[in-house]
This record gives C-alpha cells, structure tokens and sequence, in this order.
C-alpha cells in the first residue's frame, strides 16, 4: 500500500557515534528494540537513499541468505513500531516500497555523525569542539561487518584530531590539556610515535626523568613489536632534549639547596 508523502518536513535527531539513540524535534526517544532494528535504522539513515531489500539484507546478514528477509521484516516493523510510540508517523520517516527501502526525502534527519565532520571541515568550528561531540566510535554494540569501513573512517578523522590537538596544545603551552589528548590517543593507537613524542615532550618539560625514560621505552617496545623498527631521528632528539631538560631541573634544584653545587651528571641515554 503507498503512502502519501506528508506536506511538512518530519525532523529526528540520530546519535550514531557511541551508542546509537534516536530522539525527536520534541526529544522524545524513538525506541529501537534489538539489534536488528537498530542496525537496520542506522543503516538507512547512513545511506539515506532508496536501495533495494536485497542488498540491505544481504548488508545486515550476509551469511543468512534464506532467512535474511524474513529477518529484514521483522527489524523493519520494530522500526516502524517504535517511532509510532514516539509518536511519529514511519511514513514521515521511511520511503517503504514493495522492492526498496530508504529514509523519505522530505525527513530531516540530523546525525552526530555529519556534525561532527562538517565541524572538522567548517572554518568557524574548533578542534576541541569536535572532539565533544565524538562520543564514541560508530554504533558501539552492533557487530555488523556492513558498518566497519564508515566505523574505521570515522575512528581515523578522531584520532587524527586528537594528534592535532595535543601537537597544538603542546605549541601554545597548554601542557595539561595536551597530555590529556595525547595519553586518550594512545589508548586507541599506541602506534602513534608523534603522540608519544609530545608526552616525552611535556615530561621533559615539568616532568621526571623517570617519566622522560619510561615513556621512551614504551614507544621502542611498541615499534619493536609490531613494526620491527625503532623511533625516528626526530624523536630521538626530542627524547635527548627533555633526558638534558630535567637534569638541568634538577642541577637548578641542587644549587639552591646547596651553595657548592655538585658537578652535572653525565646524561645518559636509554635505549
């Protein structure tokens, strides 16, 4: 049965990034029961356009094959029902045809997603606020291979930002709030040789050797192991430049707690 398109634009506001929620222009939350449904939604609000059943099935269940449109109908009345009880009109929402599915032209439907890219690319939005509105990783709990790609580009943009961030910070002298970015990058990428740098960077800064030392170490262990490589020249560098930081720290300190200042000790580079 077709559905008139209604005359006046029906507006949702999805998160994706992290747990996915959808809510209405009155924040009411749609609810989306099982995982079928909510990746079905996320699906068709991600591309958008109409596609047909098939490949959105065989997106959502690839291994399924007879079973997967059985599967496709059941998530899409879950769909339907759940923007009924928040009292929204699924034809308002969803282009439904015999063949295909898609979200109807006429729906404003807003995605954190989109935001938080259009504040990357846009000149009057900040790094930092960026940052906020990812709060987490493309629709965290639905294990769909179909979302991986659009998952790992968007992770990719974050912890690029993250990196920018902390590199920034660290140049304007915002020491606190560039660790911060850096030691969050590190626990998704540990890869990341500038990120360490930039912690290496700050110890050498206000920091102890110890910590100079065992952020080094942390940085060779992780490149030996998973590339077979040690760090650049440029971060050799700055590892020698913070180890000669606190020892003159700590050659300051000594003069001021004894008159007859010991002789500077002999920097020693850890490998």
């Amino acid at each position: 049965m077709r559905h008139a398109a209604p005359t006046a634009d029906t507006a949702l506001r999805v998160s994706l990034l992290g747990r996915l929620e959808a809510r209405t222009s009155d924040d009411r939350i749609v609810p989306l029961s099982g995982r079928h449904a909510q990746a079905l939604f996320a699906l068709l609000v991600l591309s958008r356009r109409p596609r047909s059943r098939e490949a959105i099935a065989a997106d959502l269940w690839p291994d399924s094959d007879a079973t997967s449109s059985g599967a496709l109908r059941q998530a899409l009345w879950l769909v339907r029902h759940g923007l009924n009880q928040a009292g929204v009109d699924p034809h308002a929402i969803l282009e439904i045809e015999p063949d295909t599915l898609g979200i109807r032209a006429t729906a404003t439907v807003d995605l954190d997603s989109t935001a938080f890219e259009r504040c990357l690319d846009g000149p009057d939005c900040t790094l930092d606020k960026a940052l906020d509105l990812y709060r987490g990783d493309l629709v965290e709990g639905l294990g769909h291979d179909c979302f991986a790609a659009e998952r790992e580009r968007l992770a990719d943009r974050f912890e690029d930002t993250l990196a920018s961030v902390a590199v920034a910070d660290l140049a304007a002298g915002d020491h606190e709030s560039a660790r911060r970015s850096a030691e969050r990058l590190l626990v998704r990428d540990p890869l990341r040789e500038e990120v360490h740098a930039v912690l290496i960077e700050i110890y050498g800064l206000y920091g102890s050797r110890s910590q100079v030392v065992r952020q080094y170490r942390r940085l060779c262990t992780v490149l030996e192991r998973e590339l077979d490589e040690a760090p650049l020249p440029e971060t050799d560098a700055i590892y020698r430049l913070a180890l000669s930081r606190t020892v003159d720290r700590s050659l300051a300190r000594a003069v001021t707690l004894d008159p007859v200042a010991a002789p500077r000790p002999a920097l020693v580079v850890a490998n």
